[in-house]
């Protein structure tokens, strides 16, 4: 059965939604730039991220924190103060640094690094990246704000036979109407969404949530 992580919650009502419809994780976004951010609601964003990862654990659910970029400060308040099951790193980290955040990981939580893919020699590298997991993302297009999150899809063909040495999530453009032809196409154990379970951006939809998780564990 595929996992399931819907991305981009910012309030324990859709955790809860979530959770109850069968995800497998649930994301949470430190961005500013972002529709999905957490600072959108006027409080500490630490607070609100501890408070979030805390509900998600308590209902069985694993949490992640996707930020982009991050200073080592952020990064080992997210680490020690939040307590998540995984960090995802959604920006321009370099190797040297990922594996450095890695071995901080080790023994506290996962550490996932996202990709953006546009063609087949995007994966050529894949091997460089130290993590516990990757995330296989479209790469944003050419002068949007986002990194990830733009309901771009990727061409699924070039992911045929992909088996990189850690697990891995697809991600772009996912759809409860396209999700299960995706994980046909590609092989994929794992999915991401959360543009594609929007009513409107950065809002999401209980039945689009339930609809996707249904439509990529049993399609």
């Amino acid at each position: 059965m595929t996992d399931v992580k819907i991305c981009g919650l910012t309030d324990t009502s859709m955790v809860r939604v979530a959770a109850e419809a069968g995800a497998d994780w649930v994301g949470f976004v430190l961005y500013p730039k972002s529709p999905r951010n957490v600072l959108g609601h006027g409080e500490d964003a630490l607070e609100v991220l501890e408070e979030l990862s805390g509900f998600a654990q308590e209902l069985g659910v694993l949490s992640v924190v996707l930020t982009i970029d991050p200073d080592q400060d952020l990064f080992e308040q997210i680490l020690h103060d939040v307590e998540p099951n995984a960090i995802q790193l959604h920006g321009k980290e370099n190797p040297q640094t990922v594996q450095r955040m890695w071995r901080d990981c080790t023994g506290i939580c996962e550490l996932w690094k996202a990709i953006g893919v546009s063609g087949a020699q995007d994966l050529e590298e894949i091997e460089q990246w130290r993590v516990d997991r990757l995330l296989i993302d479209a790469k944003a297009p050419e002068g949007a704000n986002l990194p990830g999150g733009n309901g771009v899809s990727i061409d699924w063909s070039i992911l045929d036979g992909f088996e990189p040495e850690v697990p891995w999530l697809l991600a772009g453009g996912l759809t409860p109407e396209n999700v299960s032809e995706a994980i046909s196409a590609t092989g994929a154990h794992a999915v991401d969404v959360s543009s594609g379970v929007e009513r409107t951006r950065g809002v999401k939809d209980e039945e689009l949530i339930r609809a996707f998780i249904d439509a990529a564990k049993y399609g």
